[in-house]
């Protein structure tokens, strides 16, 4: 099985810069609290590291 990460948005968007927004819209991630499963890959890892203030990961990291 492909390993997964899951991903919650803990901090709000808001007051944030537009980058960061449109990389949390990306992972999906629309609502603070909000969680989601994507596949552990480079690009969801650099989209991960960019925001990762704003997130809580759990899996491989």
């Amino acid at each position: 099985m492909d390993k997964v990460l899951k991903i919650t948005l803990v901090r709000s968007p808001n007051g944030r810069p537009r980058k960061h927004r449109e990389t949390l819209k990306g992972l999906g991630l629309t609502r603070t609290n909000k969680t989601v499963t994507l596949p552990d890959t480079p690009s969801v890892r650099g989209m991960i590291n960019k925001v990762r203030h704003l997130l809580k990961v759990e899996g491989e990291i």
